[in-house]
């Protein structure tokens, strides 16, 4: 099977491929040995992050302050 690289870096994975994959939204990149390398990720323990986050009241503008925060100390 071949994958066509579009002038927007863009792939198209054929059908036979993706089938085994049922549900993958999302892939992990990375290259070896010369080779691009792509892993279905699992969404859901991030989605369960998210959810906590906001169970906790934690917004992107707390996490930016904790990166801050983490950051400047030394």
């Amino acid at each position: 099977m071949i994958a066509k690289l579009t002038s927007k870096n863009q792939l198209t994975l054929p059908k036979g491929v993706v089938a085994q994959f049922a549900g993958a939204k999302y892939f992990a990149v990375s290259t070896e040995y010369g080779r691009i390398v792509l892993e279905p990720v699992n969404t859901t323990s991030l989605m369960a992050v998210r959810e906590k986050l906001e169970t906790l009241g934690i917004d992107e503008k707390d996490v930016g302050d904790a990166v801050a925060w983490s950051r400047n100390k030394k």
